[in-house]
């Protein structure tokens, strides 16, 4: 009888701890795909402009930015 009169009182704590382990392997997660693309705002841009034309030297140099 014991279990039974114990799990009504502990139910609210128990959904609590369940939720903040989910919520703490969802933030794992997303650190760990962040981590794995890098951060998108730091990469530099390396699109070639509209208005310019595209060139062998634009597609080959290895040294141009």
């Amino acid at each position: 009888m014991g279990i039974h009169y114990d799990y009504k009182s502990t139910r609210g704590a128990k959904a609590m701890e369940k939720q903040a382990k989910r919520e703490k392997k969802l933030a794992e997660k997303r650190a760990k795909k962040v981590a794995k693309e890098g951060d998108p705002k730091s990469q530099e841009d390396k699109t070639i402009p509209i208005d310019q034309v595209i060139t062998l030297d634009h597609l080959t140099n290895p040294n141009k930015k």
